[in-house]
């Protein structure tokens, strides 16, 4: 009995899905959610804003994607062991706050010897983190073989859209939005009036 060729093509097609719909219920499956938005709370302690800053990393920063903690070896990116305390020293005149706010907001303003540019901003999109976010971060690298000093009301040369020109050290050559102030400073908070005309606050979310 000859078997036609429809039936037969038919049957090739349906063993075919159902082979390969095999392997694919082998293979796990991983369901990725999208980042947690982060809240920052005004009365963050800078402990608090370091293990925020760790998980901004983890997660909506997609650092650790790229960088490695403790590492050494062939890497993409630089390991970011020790970097509290290098980051004083990177470039001479530029605070560890001011360096390693360049290396977030100006990435290809100072490359690392030995390694390629091709870290994205990171306060655009697709990453996109705010100013205050950029803080925590700052924190948790601080933490990295320093100690964190930075607040919610810290500010920095790339603070509220300032940014100086690329590898040169000291203030921004335009004025900020923010307020002024030396680099690494803990400013106040200033709470206006009732009535009165406003602009962003120092420290306040983009």
């Amino acid at each position: 009995m000859t078997i036609p060729i429809t039936f037969r093509i038919g049957a090739l097609v349906f063993a075919t899905t159902a082979f390969y719909g095999y392997v694919g219920q082998l293979v796990p499956q991983k369901e990725v959610q999208p980042p947690q938005e982060t809240i920052l709370s005004s009365d963050m302690t800078t402990a608090d804003m370091t293990k925020v800053g760790r998980e901004i990393m983890a997660g909506k920063g997609l650092c650790i994607t790229c960088h490695t903690i403790g590492k050494s070896g062939a890497l993409r990116f630089p390991d970011l062991d020790g970097i509290g305390a290098r980051a004083a020293n990177r470039i001479p005149g530029m605070s560890d706050v001011d360096y390693l706010a360049q290396s977030m907001y100006a990435p290809d303003s100072y490359i690392v010897e030995g390694f390629n540019p091709g870290m994205p901003v990171i306060n655009k999109p697709p990453i996109g983190l705010t100013d205050q976010e950029i803080l925590t971060v700052i924190a948790a690298l601080q933490s990295l073989g320093g100690t964190p000093t930075v607040t919610l009301q810290t500010t920095h040369r790339y603070y509220g859209g300032a940014a100086a020109p690329a590898g040169t050290p000291g203030p921004a050559a335009a004025p900020a939005p923010a307020p002024a102030g030396e680099p690494g400073k803990k400013l106040p908070l200033t709470i206006p009036k009732k009535g009165a005309a406003t602009g962003r606050e120092g420290g306040g979310a983009q």
